[in-house]
């Protein structure tokens, strides 16, 4: 598990394309001796560190554990920079986060909270008691400090949560940059009356989830089964409803559009409430049909 990688940063607009298109042209760029960091991607030490960090907790990039430690594009992060390098479509930017909520290893905050933490409506301090006792049940896993905790709190925060005015006046102007996540509005918050903050998980519009991302992730998450129960794409770990946030009712409509494209068959008579994958392809593949799409449209 790894606690406050992000060095207090959240991803910043621009910084995946950067880090993508040097990664492609030297990748070495973040351990290069020979040229400062720093220098060649116009940031300072540790922003560099969040930047390399990022690159790799939302699956983008990977390094190898042992010798140097160059970068490599993972499968996904080479489909996503040769169709969309700038992460304009929100078909990326839902794919960046199903590969931060999903990393246990690297973004362990972001896999607890979306698959492990039930709570809708939370304080800053719902989820310190909810991970400390998290923690202590699992074995030979390290207590992280409370200012690990709290970090990583208001970074999940500014990577959701599109509300300027929380902004302006949690963070420091000088790192008030938006983070391109806040697009996919998966956070909002309310003020309470003695003047505290409430944050809340909001469920996507799915208009603005494509099917093809939820195909993908639903194939991340069955493997090789050809049959899943609903209910697991709703409530198990790494799951579509658990990672999109969806909603029986929302998922149950994704569902239903993926089956009028051939994709899965909805069965819910006999008392089966099931999917069957119709389809061989590879997760990848649905990535790439998606960008597809997109260029004939």
């Amino acid at each position: 598990m790894k606690f406050r990688a992000h060095e207090t940063f959240a991803i910043r607009k621009g910084w995946l394309h950067k880090g993508l298109r040097n990664v492609e042209q030297t990748p070495d760029v973040f351990v290069s001796k020979e040229n400062n960091p720093m220098d060649i991607l116009g940031i300072g030490a540790n922003m560099v560190k969040s930047m390399r960090y990022w690159l790799q907790a939302t699956g983008l990039t990977e390094e190898p554990n042992s010798g140097k430690r160059v970068q490599a594009f993972t499968p996904i992060g080479e489909i996503i920079y040769k169709n969309d390098p700038y992460f304009e479509e929100t078909g990326s930017l839902w794919l960046v986060h199903h590969g931060l909520a999903t990393n246990i290893n690297n973004a362990t905050a972001w896999y607890l909270f979306f698959n492990e933490f039930q709570m809708q409506e939370f304080s800053e301090d719902d989820y310190y008691k909810f991970l400390r006792k998290y923690i202590t049940m699992q074995e030979d896993e390290p207590m992280p400090s409370a200012r690990a905790v709290s970090e990583d709190f208001k970074c999940i925060i500014n990577t959701y949560c599109d509300n300027k005015q929380y902004k302006k006046t949690e963070v420091d102007p000088e790192n008030n940059m938006e983070c391109p996540l806040t697009e996919l509005g998966l956070i909002s918050y309310v003020t309470t009356t003695q003047g505290g903050r409430i944050f809340r998980k909001s469920a996507p519009k799915i208009d603005n989830l494509p099917e093809l991302i939820v195909m993908y992730a639903i194939l991340k998450q069955v493997g090789t089964d050809k049959e899943v129960k609903i209910s697991q794409l709703q409530n198990s770990i790494y799951s579509v409803g658990k990672v999109f946030l969806l909603d029986t009712l929302s998922l149950l409509q994704i569902l239903y559009r993926l089956e009028a494209r051939g994709y899965v068959k909805v069965v819910r008579t006999a008392g089966l409430d099931v999917i069957q994958i119709l389809t061989d392809i590879a997760p990848e593949e649905c990535v790439t049909l998606y960008y597809e799409e997109l260029n004939e449209n």
